[in-house]
């Protein structure tokens, strides 16, 4: 990503595709992916659907950074499942998404070659039928304040269009939001300027 870039591509539902070749099925689910934390879910979600499945390989991307990936084969080949789900993801240039791949054995070995354009096929297939969107980059912070600068604090909030995410009002406040990459240091200054606020840097998405 280079340091004017603060968009990328993503989907923002669920979809579904499928490759047959030789007897064997191939079906694809693509899901929108904010973080590993979501990995072991997703899996169980297609297994529950397809406990019967030989395999239920998976690739996804984070982030616009090429290199913030993880694949895997689960028993194919070492190259055949992930890889080719990856490529697909970089190909089209979409990120922040999972896609994984069930496989039903039709009792035909495809090879290594048929394998790959399988495992290609079937994530091309649901990411053709995907409705891609664009998203900004954003930073996402944290911010604690004494309850008697709330009205400065939200008065930033409301004229930056700053999307809040979490809230808990007392004596000391604190609240969660992500602000667009290319804004940040525009509003960090504003919120600087406030007596006795605390602002913290949580993650980028």
């Amino acid at each position: 990503m280079s340091l004017f870039e603060d968009t990328y591509r993503t989907i923002d539902a669920k979809y579904e595709g499928i490759f047959r070749d030789k007897g064997s099925k191939f079906i694809a689910y693509a899901f929108p992916f904010k973080s590993e934390d979501q990995l072991k879910d997703l899996i169980l979600e297609v297994k529950a659907i397809h406990p019967k499945a030989r395999h239920h390989c998976w690739a996804y991307r984070l982030t616009p950074d090429r290199a913030v990936f993880r694949v895997n084969d689960d028993g194919e080949p070492s190259g055949t499942a992930g890889r080719p789900i990856l490529n697909v993801l970089l190909s089209m240039d979409v990120t922040n998404i999972i896609v994984i791949v069930v496989r039903y054995f039709g009792g035909t070995l495809l090879g290594v070659p048929g394998l790959i354009n399988a495992y290609k096929s079937a994530t091309q297939d649901a990411l053709t039928q995907a409705e891609v969107i664009e998203r900004t980059v954003n930073d996402h912070y944290g911010i604690t304040f004494d309850y008697l600068h709330m009205n400065d604090v939200m008065r930033i909030i409301k004229e930056e269009g700053v999307e809040v995410e979490k809230q808990e009002f007392d004596n000391q406040c604190y609240l969660e939001f992500e602000i667009r990459k290319m804004q940040v240091n525009r509003i960090v200054d504003r919120f600087s300027k406030i007596e006795g606020c605390q602002l913290t840097y949580l993650y980028t998405i």
